[in-house]
């Protein structure tokens, strides 16, 4: 199939890229001239595993190409997905502008039936929008008489592992209410789930579109409720990762997203649980799980920067004197994204204390330095971010920070203190060679 992909941000980029490995040719737009230069020269703007060899490979074999030539791509294409950003407005709702900007040019171009594609995440009634839209830009050319569909295709990619998600998705969920539009996108996902024989959900549009707010806000609620709990944990002396296990063998409730941390953050959770409250007072309807999910994730960060702030203030310490060292920038591991992330509100909670910071990502160091205070001093690996500090925080799980040499760090920290965000250290071992350990639900001193 001949596919136009809208915007190659983090979304539309991976689907394309994912669509062209499946034999399709892909068109990848972007409005973005210096994006579109670093793709043509081999360059990926975005990190993700294994996502610049499954481009090299497609450009190479012709399946795939970049262009800011929005005509090109939507003249030579049937299906024309929107993958464009949503970004969340001060009332925090999603700001659909760029959503409609697209719709209006194609309707502004097109010139025969069309099937155009919201991938982008979008409220309910957002394909109501982009028809009307797209009708009018057909009227003031007269061209009333074109037919097209417009489909709610939601994306379920996580960061740091969204080819696996595309290439193997758990479901793929298709709103539209043309029987003949259904058949072809269950033609155009067949190749994905053939091996895994999971589902392509066919269903009306608003649903579609429901779906991926409801699965995020769902999930972002689970792990607040267990950092809610790794609080109390702290607070009467239990164990956060006993209570997880516990809890995790319920076949009801499941294992996945039980780790409690500092909080989330990322691109999808705090602006799809804010779009979803939003959505729903527009209609009248207060979500109040939703509203509580986003004040206890505030909460959360706030609560691991005072846990190291008390502690210093509780040894009499001058905080203008104290230096904290940051293991992790970004908001998960194996991505570059800073978006929200717990590391950035710790970090200048910290600083707001008078605090120095030292910090160390594997890659998220250039995104973070757009946003963080200048003072911040950036090492070179995750043993230099440790010489002469006063302790470690450790903000996000990158594998490299899960079995350090505890000797050599004791040498390099002027006081052995460990605040693990993330409980990813041996408690045992580190205590064993004479540091003092902090954990989430650990205990007060664990």
């Amino acid at each position: 199939m001949k596919i136009c992909m809208i915007g190659t941000g983090y979304v539309g980029l991976v689907t394309g890229a994912c669509f062209a490995e499946m034999g399709n040719d892909v068109i990848c737009m972007d409005d973005n001239a210096e994006k579109i230069r670093m793709l043509n020269e081999g360059i990926v703007p975005i990190y993700e595993p294994g996502l610049k060899e499954i481009i090299d490979r497609n450009v190479q074999g012709g399946r795939l190409r970049f262009t800011t030539d929005f005509n090109d791509g939507v003249s030579k294409c049937q299906i024309c997905f929107i993958a464009v950003g949503t970004p969340q407005d001060k009332d925090g709702s999603a700001d659909l502008k760029y959503v409609l900007q697209v719709a209006r040019q194609i309707g502004a171009i097109m010139d025969g039936y069309k099937i155009i594609v919201d991938k982008s995440t979008v409220p309910v009634g957002t394909a109501d929008k982009v028809r009307e839209v797209v009708k009018e830009e057909l009227k003031k050319r007269g061209l009333e008489h074109i037919e097209f569909d417009v489909v709610s295709n939601p994306e379920f990619l996580k960061e740091g592992n969204a080819l696996q998600d595309f290439m193997r998705p758990e479901r793929v969920i298709v709103g539209t209410d043309n029987v003949r539009t259904a058949a072809l996108f269950k033609e155009l996902f067949d190749p994905f789930v053939r091996t895994t024989n999971n589902p392509i959900l066919i269903m009306d549009i608003r649903s579609a579109e429901l779906t991926k707010y409801a699965s995020n806000a769902f999930l972002a609620a689970k792990v607040t409720f267990m950092n809610e709990l790794a609080i109390l944990c702290d607070k009467v002396g239990a164990d956060i990762s006993q209570v997880r296990e516990g809890m995790g063998t319920d076949s009801r409730i499941g294992p996945r997203f039980l780790l409690a941390g500092p909080g989330y953050g990322g691109s999808c959770f705090p602006k799809d649980v804010l779009a979803l409250i939003h959505t729903a007072q527009s209609m009248g309807h207060s979500l109040e799980i939703c509203q509580a999910t986003h004040k206890a994730n505030q909460r959360q960060k706030n609560y691991f920067a005072e846990k190291i702030i008390n502690y210093y203030l509780d040894q009499k310490a001058d905080l203008s004197q104290i230096t904290i060292a940051i293991w992790g920038l970004t908001f998960k591991p194996k991505t570059d994204d800073i978006r929200e992330a717990p590391a950035i509100d710790i970090i200048n909670r910290l600083q707001e204390k008078g605090m120095k910071v030292r910090v160390f990502d594997p890659v998220g160091m250039d995104n973070a330095k757009a946003v963080l205070d200048s003072r911040v001093f950036y090492a070179k690996d995750n043993y230099e971010v440790l010489e002469g500090v006063d302790g470690l925080a450790i903000v996000t799980e990158w594998n490299l920070f899960k079995s350090p040499d505890f000797v050599r760090m004791k040498e390099l920290m002027k006081r052995p203190v460990v605040f693990d965000g993330r409980n990813i250290l041996n408690v045992m071992d580190l205590k064993s060679k004479g540091f003092i350990h902090f954990g989430i639900g650990r205990g007060n001193n664990s």
